[in-house]
Protein backbone atom coordinates (compact mmCIF):
# COMPACT_ATOMS: atom_id res chain seq x y z
CA UNK A 1 0.00 0.00 0.00
CA UNK A 2 0.98 3.60 -0.68
CA UNK A 3 -0.36 6.53 1.32
CA UNK A 4 -1.30 9.97 -0.01
CA UNK A 5 -1.95 12.37 2.87
CA UNK A 6 -3.43 15.59 1.44
CA UNK A 7 -3.91 18.68 3.55
CA UNK A 8 -5.37 22.06 2.58
CA UNK A 9 -4.55 25.12 4.66
CA UNK A 10 -7.40 27.05 6.28
CA UNK A 11 -10.15 25.21 4.38
CA UNK A 12 -13.56 25.43 6.05
CA UNK A 13 -15.52 22.20 6.43
CA UNK A 14 -18.65 23.76 4.88
CA UNK A 15 -16.94 24.91 1.67
CA UNK A 16 -17.34 21.66 -0.28
CA UNK A 17 -20.34 20.63 -2.34
CA UNK A 18 -20.35 17.18 -0.70
CA UNK A 19 -20.78 19.03 2.64
CA UNK A 20 -23.72 20.99 1.29
CA UNK A 21 -22.34 24.19 -0.23
CA UNK A 22 -24.95 25.18 -2.83
CA UNK A 23 -22.71 27.10 -5.25
CA UNK A 24 -19.10 26.00 -4.74
CA UNK A 25 -18.93 22.74 -6.68
CA UNK A 26 -15.99 20.46 -5.82
CA UNK A 27 -16.63 17.36 -7.97
CA UNK A 28 -13.17 15.85 -7.52
CA UNK A 29 -13.21 16.03 -3.73
CA UNK A 30 -16.78 14.75 -3.89
CA UNK A 31 -15.60 11.81 -6.01
CA UNK A 32 -12.96 11.01 -3.39
CA UNK A 33 -15.72 10.95 -0.76
CA UNK A 34 -17.71 8.59 -3.00
CA UNK A 35 -14.69 6.25 -3.11
CA UNK A 36 -14.26 6.35 0.67
CA UNK A 37 -15.82 7.76 3.82
CA UNK A 38 -16.49 11.41 4.61
CA UNK A 39 -16.25 12.01 8.34
CA UNK A 40 -18.70 14.84 8.95
CA UNK A 41 -17.64 15.47 12.56
CA UNK A 42 -13.86 15.85 12.25
CA UNK A 43 -12.00 18.33 14.46
CA UNK A 44 -8.52 19.69 14.97
CA UNK A 45 -6.70 19.90 18.30
CA UNK A 46 -6.01 23.61 17.84
CA UNK A 47 -7.36 26.30 15.56
CA UNK A 48 -3.80 27.37 14.69
CA UNK A 49 -1.62 25.99 11.86
CA UNK A 50 1.45 24.96 13.87
CA UNK A 51 -0.03 23.03 16.81
CA UNK A 52 -2.71 21.46 14.62
CA UNK A 53 -0.15 20.20 12.14
CA UNK A 54 2.18 18.91 14.85
CA UNK A 55 -0.78 16.88 16.14
CA UNK A 56 -1.36 15.55 12.63
CA UNK A 57 2.35 14.59 12.38
CA UNK A 58 2.82 13.08 15.87
CA UNK A 59 -0.61 11.68 16.71
CA UNK A 60 -0.48 13.68 19.96
CA UNK A 61 -2.37 16.61 21.45
CA UNK A 62 -0.60 19.99 21.81
CA UNK A 63 -0.51 19.68 25.60
CA UNK A 64 1.51 16.49 25.04
CA UNK A 65 3.78 17.47 22.12
CA UNK A 66 4.37 21.01 23.40
CA UNK A 67 4.27 22.98 20.12
CA UNK A 68 1.36 25.12 21.26
CA UNK A 69 1.53 27.91 18.67
CA UNK A 70 3.11 28.73 15.33
CA UNK A 71 6.38 30.04 16.75
CA UNK A 72 6.90 27.16 19.17
CA UNK A 73 9.34 24.48 17.92
CA UNK A 74 8.37 20.83 18.14
CA UNK A 75 10.61 19.48 20.94
CA UNK A 76 13.44 17.27 19.78
CA UNK A 77 12.13 14.37 21.86
CA UNK A 78 8.88 14.21 19.91
CA UNK A 79 8.76 11.44 17.31
CA UNK A 80 6.98 12.17 14.05
CA UNK A 81 5.35 9.92 11.46
CA UNK A 82 8.45 9.83 9.26
CA UNK A 83 10.64 8.62 12.11
CA UNK A 84 8.13 5.92 13.01
CA UNK A 85 8.08 4.65 9.44
CA UNK A 86 11.86 4.66 9.11
CA UNK A 87 12.41 3.03 12.51
CA UNK A 88 10.14 0.15 11.55
CA UNK A 89 11.98 -0.36 8.26
CA UNK A 90 15.33 -0.28 10.05
CA UNK A 91 14.15 -2.87 12.57
CA UNK A 92 13.08 -5.14 9.71
CA UNK A 93 16.35 -4.59 7.89
CA UNK A 94 14.73 -3.33 4.70
CA UNK A 95 14.28 0.03 3.04
CA UNK A 96 10.51 0.13 3.15
CA UNK A 97 8.57 3.29 2.22
CA UNK A 98 9.68 6.72 3.35
CA UNK A 99 7.71 9.86 4.18
CA UNK A 100 8.01 12.59 1.56
CA UNK A 101 6.73 16.15 1.52
CA UNK A 102 5.50 18.43 -1.23
CA UNK A 103 4.25 21.69 0.25
CA UNK A 104 3.76 23.12 3.72
CA UNK A 105 4.45 21.73 7.19
CA UNK A 106 4.94 24.76 9.48
CA UNK A 107 7.54 22.69 11.38
CA UNK A 108 9.77 24.93 13.49
CA UNK A 109 13.15 23.29 14.23
CA UNK A 110 14.19 22.84 17.86
CA UNK A 111 17.52 24.58 17.31
CA UNK A 112 18.29 24.75 21.03
CA UNK A 113 17.77 21.00 21.34
CA UNK A 114 19.98 20.31 18.33
CA UNK A 115 22.68 22.57 19.76
CA UNK A 116 22.47 20.95 23.19
CA UNK A 117 23.01 17.50 21.65
CA UNK A 118 25.65 18.76 19.19
CA UNK A 119 23.63 17.55 16.22
CA UNK A 120 24.69 19.36 13.09
CA UNK A 121 21.97 20.46 10.70
CA UNK A 122 24.16 19.39 7.78
CA UNK A 123 24.08 15.75 8.91
CA UNK A 124 21.31 13.47 7.65
CA UNK A 125 19.89 13.14 11.16
CA UNK A 126 20.05 16.88 11.77
CA UNK A 127 18.47 17.56 8.39
CA UNK A 128 15.51 15.28 9.15
CA UNK A 129 15.04 16.56 12.71
CA UNK A 130 14.97 20.15 11.50
CA UNK A 131 12.25 19.21 9.02
CA UNK A 132 9.97 17.19 11.25
CA UNK A 133 11.06 13.85 9.82
CA UNK A 134 10.05 14.67 6.24
CA UNK A 135 12.20 14.08 3.19
CA UNK A 136 11.42 17.13 1.14
CA UNK A 137 10.56 17.15 -2.54
CA UNK A 138 9.95 20.87 -2.09
CA UNK A 139 8.82 22.58 1.08
CA UNK A 140 6.83 25.76 0.55
CA UNK A 141 4.99 27.12 3.59
CA UNK A 142 3.45 30.08 1.75
CA UNK A 143 3.04 33.62 3.16
CA UNK A 144 6.84 33.92 3.13
CA UNK A 145 9.35 35.20 0.62
CA UNK A 146 10.75 32.71 -1.89
CA UNK A 147 14.25 34.05 -2.26
CA UNK A 148 15.62 30.53 -1.97
CA UNK A 149 18.29 29.24 -4.33
CA UNK A 150 16.12 26.29 -5.31
CA UNK A 151 12.53 25.22 -4.90
CA UNK A 152 9.44 27.19 -5.91
CA UNK A 153 11.12 30.61 -5.97
CA UNK A 154 13.94 29.50 -8.24
CA UNK A 155 11.46 27.61 -10.42
CA UNK A 156 9.48 30.83 -10.90
CA UNK A 157 12.56 32.85 -11.81
CA UNK A 158 13.52 30.32 -14.49
CA UNK A 159 10.07 30.90 -16.02
CA UNK A 160 10.57 34.61 -16.36
CA UNK A 161 9.33 36.00 -13.07
CA UNK A 162 12.35 38.23 -12.73
CA UNK A 163 12.48 39.15 -9.07
CA UNK A 164 14.46 38.44 -5.95
CA UNK A 165 11.14 37.47 -4.34
CA UNK A 166 8.76 36.31 -7.07
CA UNK A 167 6.22 35.08 -4.54
CA UNK A 168 5.63 38.61 -3.24
CA UNK A 169 6.01 40.33 -6.60
CA UNK A 170 3.96 37.92 -8.74
CA UNK A 171 2.15 35.14 -6.86
CA UNK A 172 0.39 37.46 -4.41
CA UNK A 173 0.47 40.67 -6.45
CA UNK A 174 -1.74 42.06 -9.22
CA UNK A 175 -1.98 44.94 -11.67
CA UNK A 176 -4.73 47.38 -10.71
CA UNK A 177 -6.98 49.44 -12.98
CA UNK A 178 -4.33 52.19 -13.08
CA UNK A 179 -1.58 49.84 -14.20
CA UNK A 180 0.14 49.79 -10.82
CA UNK A 181 1.47 46.66 -9.08
CA UNK A 182 -0.54 46.11 -5.91
CA UNK A 183 -0.18 43.54 -3.13
CA UNK A 184 -2.59 40.84 -2.08
CA UNK A 185 -1.67 41.57 1.52
CA UNK A 186 -4.18 44.39 1.05
CA UNK A 187 -7.42 42.47 0.79
CA UNK A 188 -9.01 45.25 -1.24
CA UNK A 189 -7.02 43.85 -4.20
CA UNK A 190 -8.14 40.20 -4.12
CA UNK A 191 -10.73 40.76 -6.88
CA UNK A 192 -7.80 41.17 -9.28
CA UNK A 193 -6.01 38.22 -10.93
CA UNK A 194 -2.61 37.34 -9.51
CA UNK A 195 0.34 38.27 -11.75
CA UNK A 196 1.41 34.63 -11.95
CA UNK A 197 -0.01 32.38 -14.65
CA UNK A 198 -2.40 29.76 -13.30
CA UNK A 199 -0.07 26.94 -14.38
CA UNK A 200 2.68 28.54 -12.30
CA UNK A 201 0.62 29.15 -9.16
CA UNK A 202 1.32 27.48 -5.83
CA UNK A 203 -1.51 24.97 -6.19
CA UNK A 204 -0.55 23.97 -9.73
CA UNK A 205 3.14 23.75 -8.85
CA UNK A 206 2.68 21.44 -5.86
CA UNK A 207 0.33 19.22 -7.84
CA UNK A 208 3.02 18.91 -10.50
CA UNK A 209 5.56 18.01 -7.83
CA UNK A 210 3.30 15.23 -6.50
CA UNK A 211 2.64 13.81 -9.97
CA UNK A 212 6.33 13.86 -10.85
CA UNK A 213 7.19 12.13 -7.59
CA UNK A 214 4.69 9.33 -8.17
CA UNK A 215 5.97 8.75 -11.68
CA UNK A 216 9.54 8.51 -10.42
CA UNK A 217 8.64 5.91 -7.78
CA UNK A 218 7.44 3.37 -10.30
CA UNK A 219 6.39 0.26 -8.37
CA UNK A 220 8.22 1.21 -5.16
CA UNK A 221 5.92 1.88 -2.18
CA UNK A 222 5.75 5.44 -0.90
CA UNK A 223 4.09 7.77 1.59
CA UNK A 224 3.52 11.34 0.40
CA UNK A 225 2.27 14.36 2.32
CA UNK A 226 0.88 16.75 -0.29
CA UNK A 227 0.24 19.92 1.66
CA UNK A 228 -1.33 22.85 -0.17
CA UNK A 229 -0.93 26.41 1.15
CA UNK A 230 -4.31 27.48 -0.21
CA UNK A 231 -6.95 28.70 0.43
CA UNK A 232 -4.95 30.36 3.23
CA UNK A 233 -4.39 34.11 2.89
CA UNK A 234 -3.23 36.14 1.04
CA UNK A 235 -6.43 35.37 -0.84
CA UNK A 236 -4.96 36.06 -4.30
CA UNK A 237 -6.15 33.71 -7.03
CA UNK A 238 -4.86 33.50 -10.60
CA UNK A 239 -7.19 33.97 -13.54
CA UNK A 240 -9.80 32.68 -14.10
CA UNK A 241 -10.38 31.67 -10.50
CA UNK A 242 -10.19 35.23 -9.16
CA UNK A 243 -13.54 36.11 -10.77
CA UNK A 244 -15.33 32.76 -10.77
CA UNK A 245 -17.74 33.65 -7.94
CA UNK A 246 -19.80 36.60 -6.77
CA UNK A 247 -20.94 37.29 -3.24
CA UNK A 248 -24.39 35.83 -3.95
CA UNK A 249 -22.58 32.50 -4.49
CA UNK A 250 -21.19 32.61 -0.93
CA UNK A 251 -22.60 31.30 2.31
CA UNK A 252 -24.27 33.93 4.51
CA UNK A 253 -22.16 35.41 7.28
CA UNK A 254 -22.90 33.74 10.63
CA UNK A 255 -23.08 36.55 13.19
CA UNK A 256 -25.51 38.45 15.39
CA UNK A 257 -25.26 41.86 17.00
CA UNK A 258 -26.12 40.26 20.35
CA UNK A 259 -22.75 38.46 20.31
CA UNK A 260 -21.05 41.79 21.00
CA UNK A 261 -23.02 42.42 24.20
CA UNK A 262 -21.13 41.40 27.35
CA UNK A 263 -18.81 39.22 25.28
CA UNK A 264 -16.21 37.00 26.92
CA UNK A 265 -13.13 39.15 27.67
CA UNK A 266 -10.76 37.12 25.46
CA UNK A 267 -13.25 37.06 22.61
CA UNK A 268 -13.82 40.79 22.97
CA UNK A 269 -10.05 41.35 22.85
CA UNK A 270 -9.74 39.21 19.72
CA UNK A 271 -12.40 41.32 18.05
CA UNK A 272 -10.08 44.29 18.48
CA UNK A 273 -7.36 42.63 16.39
CA UNK A 274 -6.92 44.21 12.98
CA UNK A 275 -8.06 41.14 11.08
CA UNK A 276 -11.30 40.94 13.09
CA UNK A 277 -12.02 44.68 12.91
CA UNK A 278 -11.53 44.45 9.14
CA UNK A 279 -13.69 41.37 8.64
CA UNK A 280 -16.42 42.88 10.83
CA UNK A 281 -17.16 45.14 7.85
CA UNK A 282 -19.72 43.65 5.47
CA UNK A 283 -17.95 45.22 2.49
CA UNK A 284 -14.79 43.24 3.30
CA UNK A 285 -16.65 39.96 3.66
CA UNK A 286 -18.44 40.54 0.36
CA UNK A 287 -15.12 41.28 -1.34
CA UNK A 288 -12.98 38.45 0.08
CA UNK A 289 -15.26 35.43 0.23
CA UNK A 290 -15.60 35.06 -3.57
CA UNK A 291 -11.80 35.01 -3.92
CA UNK A 292 -11.55 32.42 -1.12
CA UNK A 293 -14.02 30.22 -2.99
CA UNK A 294 -12.05 30.64 -6.21
CA UNK A 295 -8.95 29.27 -4.49
CA UNK A 296 -10.93 26.23 -3.34
CA UNK A 297 -12.27 25.64 -6.83
CA UNK A 298 -8.72 25.79 -8.18
CA UNK A 299 -7.62 23.27 -5.56
CA UNK A 300 -10.41 20.90 -6.54
CA UNK A 301 -9.54 21.17 -10.23
CA UNK A 302 -5.92 20.26 -9.59
CA UNK A 303 -6.90 17.39 -7.31
CA UNK A 304 -8.92 16.11 -10.25
CA UNK A 305 -5.81 16.32 -12.41
CA UNK A 306 -3.84 14.46 -9.73
CA UNK A 307 -6.45 11.71 -9.33
CA UNK A 308 -6.66 11.23 -13.10
CA UNK A 309 -2.88 10.79 -13.28
CA UNK A 310 -3.01 8.32 -10.39
CA UNK A 311 -5.73 6.35 -12.17
CA UNK A 312 -3.61 6.18 -15.32
CA UNK A 313 -0.67 4.90 -13.25
CA UNK A 314 -2.85 2.39 -11.40
CA UNK A 315 -2.15 4.13 -8.12
CA UNK A 316 -5.75 4.67 -7.05
CA UNK A 317 -6.00 0.89 -6.59
CA UNK A 318 -3.14 0.59 -4.09
CA UNK A 319 -3.10 3.96 -2.31
CA UNK A 320 -4.86 5.02 0.88
CA UNK A 321 -5.89 8.66 0.38
CA UNK A 322 -6.56 11.04 3.27
CA UNK A 323 -7.91 14.53 2.61
CA UNK A 324 -8.20 17.08 5.43
CA UNK A 325 -7.41 20.64 6.56
CA UNK A 326 -5.44 22.09 9.45
CA UNK A 327 -8.34 24.40 10.52
CA UNK A 328 -11.03 26.66 9.07
CA UNK A 329 -11.36 30.42 8.53
CA UNK A 330 -13.83 32.84 10.14
CA UNK A 331 -14.12 35.20 7.15
CA UNK A 332 -16.29 37.48 9.27
CA UNK A 333 -18.35 34.85 11.09
CA UNK A 334 -18.91 35.81 14.73
CA UNK A 335 -17.33 39.24 14.01
CA UNK A 336 -13.92 37.58 13.65
CA UNK A 337 -11.18 37.18 11.10
CA UNK A 338 -8.55 34.45 10.88
CA UNK A 339 -8.99 31.46 13.23
CA UNK A 340 -8.03 30.23 16.77
CA UNK A 341 -11.29 30.60 18.73
CA UNK A 342 -13.51 27.67 19.73
CA UNK A 343 -16.23 27.79 17.09
CA UNK A 344 -17.01 24.93 14.71
CA UNK A 345 -16.28 27.41 11.90
CA UNK A 346 -12.59 26.96 12.70
CA UNK A 347 -12.30 23.78 14.75
CA UNK A 348 -14.31 21.53 12.43
CA UNK A 349 -12.58 20.47 9.20
CA UNK A 350 -13.23 18.43 6.05
CA UNK A 351 -11.97 14.88 6.48
CA UNK A 352 -12.20 12.12 3.87
CA UNK A 353 -10.45 8.74 3.85
CA UNK A 354 -10.50 6.43 0.83
CA UNK A 355 -9.18 2.90 1.37
CA UNK A 356 -9.10 0.97 -1.95
CA UNK A 357 -8.99 -2.46 -0.31
CA UNK A 358 -12.01 -4.72 -0.46
CA UNK A 359 -12.44 -4.61 3.34
CA UNK A 360 -13.58 -0.99 2.92
CA UNK A 361 -16.25 -1.80 0.33
CA UNK A 362 -18.88 -2.00 3.08
CA UNK A 363 -18.53 1.73 3.88
CA UNK A 364 -17.64 3.13 0.47
CA UNK A 365 -19.53 6.37 -0.15
CA UNK A 366 -20.79 6.62 3.44
CA UNK A 367 -20.91 9.69 5.66
CA UNK A 368 -19.78 8.83 9.19
CA UNK A 369 -20.87 11.18 11.98
CA UNK A 370 -18.63 9.75 14.70
CA UNK A 371 -16.08 12.12 16.20
CA UNK A 372 -12.72 12.09 14.43
CA UNK A 373 -9.63 14.07 15.45
CA UNK A 374 -6.48 15.02 13.60
CA UNK A 375 -4.45 12.80 15.96
CA UNK A 376 -6.09 9.82 14.22
CA UNK A 377 -4.06 10.25 11.03
CA UNK A 378 -0.79 8.81 12.37
CA UNK A 379 -2.24 5.54 13.72
CA UNK A 380 -4.38 5.15 10.59
CA UNK A 381 -1.33 5.42 8.33
CA UNK A 382 0.79 3.17 10.54
CA UNK A 383 -1.85 0.43 10.63
CA UNK A 384 -2.28 0.71 6.85
CA UNK A 385 1.45 0.10 6.43
CA UNK A 386 1.48 -2.77 8.93
CA UNK A 387 3.57 -0.82 11.44
CA UNK A 388 2.82 -1.27 15.17
CA UNK A 389 1.42 1.89 16.74
CA UNK A 390 3.62 3.09 19.64
CA UNK A 391 0.88 3.17 22.24
CA UNK A 392 2.97 5.00 24.85
CA UNK A 393 3.17 7.98 22.51
CA UNK A 394 0.29 8.07 20.06
CA UNK A 395 -2.94 9.45 21.49
CA UNK A 396 -5.14 9.08 18.41
CA UNK A 397 -7.01 6.04 17.14
CA UNK A 398 -6.80 4.25 13.82
CA UNK A 399 -9.80 4.85 11.59
CA UNK A 400 -9.43 1.57 9.70
CA UNK A 401 -11.97 -0.26 11.90
CA UNK A 402 -14.56 2.40 11.01
CA UNK A 403 -13.64 2.20 7.32
CA UNK A 404 -13.97 -1.58 7.41
CA UNK A 405 -17.46 -1.55 8.89
CA UNK A 406 -16.57 -2.44 12.46
CA UNK A 407 -18.37 -0.88 15.44
CA UNK A 408 -15.77 -0.35 18.17
CA UNK A 409 -16.51 1.71 21.27
CA UNK A 410 -15.72 5.25 20.19
CA UNK A 411 -14.96 8.69 21.67
CA UNK A 412 -17.80 10.79 23.02
CA UNK A 413 -16.11 14.17 22.59
CA UNK A 414 -13.24 15.95 20.90
CA UNK A 415 -10.60 18.17 22.50
CA UNK A 416 -8.92 21.41 21.46
CA UNK A 417 -6.70 24.02 23.09
CA UNK A 418 -5.28 27.48 22.52
CA UNK A 419 -2.10 29.28 23.56
CA UNK A 420 -2.91 32.93 22.82
CA UNK A 421 0.20 34.43 24.44
CA UNK A 422 1.58 35.45 21.04
CA UNK A 423 -1.39 37.60 20.02
CA UNK A 424 -2.41 41.14 20.91
CA UNK A 425 -5.24 40.03 23.21
CA UNK A 426 -3.00 39.47 26.29
CA UNK A 427 -1.68 43.02 26.03
CA UNK A 428 -5.20 44.41 26.08
CA UNK A 429 -6.16 42.13 28.99
CA UNK A 430 -2.95 42.51 31.01
CA UNK A 431 -2.39 38.75 31.00
CA UNK A 432 0.95 37.07 31.73
CA UNK A 433 2.04 34.49 29.15
CA UNK A 434 1.41 31.67 31.64
CA UNK A 435 -2.22 32.79 31.92
CA UNK A 436 -2.89 32.64 28.18
CA UNK A 437 -4.16 29.08 27.82
CA UNK A 438 -7.59 27.68 27.10
CA UNK A 439 -8.87 24.09 26.93
CA UNK A 440 -12.07 22.92 25.30
CA UNK A 441 -14.30 19.88 24.96
CA UNK A 442 -16.89 19.54 22.23
CA UNK A 443 -19.57 16.88 22.76
CA UNK A 444 -22.56 16.10 20.58
CA UNK A 445 -24.61 18.58 22.59
CA UNK A 446 -22.24 21.20 24.07
CA UNK A 447 -19.05 23.16 23.52
CA UNK A 448 -17.22 23.95 26.77
CA UNK A 449 -14.12 26.16 27.15
CA UNK A 450 -11.99 26.59 30.27
CA UNK A 451 -9.94 29.83 30.27
CA UNK A 452 -8.10 29.13 33.58
CA UNK A 453 -8.98 32.02 35.91
CA UNK A 454 -11.26 33.79 33.41
CA UNK A 455 -14.96 32.93 32.97
CA UNK A 456 -15.82 29.67 31.29
CA UNK A 457 -17.70 29.46 28.01
CA UNK A 458 -20.56 27.10 27.23
CA UNK A 459 -22.81 26.71 24.21
CA UNK A 460 -25.81 24.39 24.02
CA UNK A 461 -25.50 23.09 20.46
CA UNK A 462 -28.94 21.52 20.48
CA UNK A 463 -30.73 24.87 20.60
CA UNK A 464 -27.83 27.01 19.39
CA UNK A 465 -25.83 25.10 16.75
CA UNK A 466 -24.19 28.29 15.42
CA UNK A 467 -22.85 29.22 18.88
CA UNK A 468 -24.44 32.62 19.26
CA UNK A 469 -25.40 32.48 22.96
CA UNK A 470 -22.55 31.92 25.42
CA UNK A 471 -24.05 30.42 28.60
CA UNK A 472 -20.76 30.17 30.47
CA UNK A 473 -21.51 32.86 33.02
CA UNK A 474 -25.09 31.91 33.78
CA UNK A 475 -25.70 30.40 37.20
CA UNK A 476 -28.26 28.02 35.70
CA UNK A 477 -25.49 26.22 33.76
CA UNK A 478 -23.18 25.62 36.72
CA UNK A 479 -24.14 21.94 36.90
CA UNK A 480 -23.43 21.34 33.22
CA UNK A 481 -20.16 23.26 33.42
CA UNK A 482 -19.08 21.31 36.50
CA UNK A 483 -19.77 18.06 34.64
CA UNK A 484 -17.75 19.13 31.59
CA UNK A 485 -15.00 20.56 33.79
CA UNK A 486 -14.62 17.16 35.42
CA UNK A 487 -14.52 15.44 32.04
CA UNK A 488 -11.83 17.86 30.89
CA UNK A 489 -9.75 17.17 33.99
CA UNK A 490 -10.13 13.43 33.46
CA UNK A 491 -9.07 13.79 29.82
CA UNK A 492 -6.00 15.87 30.68
CA UNK A 493 -4.96 13.46 33.42
CA UNK A 494 -4.74 10.65 30.85
CA UNK A 495 -2.29 12.33 28.46
CA UNK A 496 0.77 10.30 27.53
CA UNK A 497 3.80 12.04 29.01
CA UNK A 498 5.99 8.95 29.60
CA UNK A 499 7.43 8.68 26.11
CA UNK A 500 10.96 7.36 26.67
CA UNK A 501 9.82 3.85 27.58
CA UNK A 502 7.22 1.80 25.76
CA UNK A 503 4.23 0.20 27.48
CA UNK A 504 5.70 -3.22 26.73
CA UNK A 505 8.98 -2.26 28.41
CA UNK A 506 7.09 -1.10 31.48
CA UNK A 507 5.17 -4.39 31.61
CA UNK A 508 8.42 -6.35 31.41
CA UNK A 509 9.75 -4.33 34.36
CA UNK A 510 6.63 -4.60 36.51
CA UNK A 511 7.35 -6.28 39.88
CA UNK A 512 10.70 -7.49 38.50
CA UNK A 513 13.01 -5.87 41.08
CA UNK A 514 14.18 -9.20 42.53
CA UNK A 515 15.28 -10.34 39.07
CA UNK A 516 17.46 -7.25 39.04
CA UNK A 517 19.06 -8.16 42.37
CA UNK A 518 17.03 -5.73 44.51
CA UNK A 519 15.49 -7.31 47.66
CA UNK A 520 14.11 -4.39 49.67
CA UNK A 521 11.48 -5.00 52.34
CA UNK A 522 12.40 -8.60 53.24
CA UNK A 523 12.42 -9.70 56.89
Amino acid sequence: MNVLFIMADQLRWDHLSCAGHPHLHTPNIDALAARGVRFSQAYVTSGVCGPSRMSYYTGRYPISHGATWNRVPLPLGEVTLGEMIRAHAAARGDEGPDLWLAGKTHVMPDLEGLKRLSIEGQSELGHLLERGGFREIDRHDGHHETGDADGYGAWLRVRGYDSANPWSDYVISAIDEGGQVVSGWHMRNVHLPARVQEAHSETAYMTDQAIGFMREQGSRPWVLHLSYVKPHWPYMAPAPYHAMYRYEHCLPTVKRASELDNAHPVLAAYRQHEESATFARDAVVRHVRPAYQGLIKQLDDHLGRLFNEMADMGRLDDTLVIFCADHGDFLGDHWLGEKEQFFDTVQRVPFIVADPRRQADVTRGHVDSRFVECVDVVPTILETLGIPVPGHRVEGRSLLPLLHGQQPAWREFVYSELDYAFKGAPLALGRHVHQCRAFSLRTATHRYVNWLDLPEQLWDLRSDPDQFDDLGRQSSTEGQRQHLRARLLDFLSHRKHRTTLSDEAVQRSTAAHKKAGVFYGQW
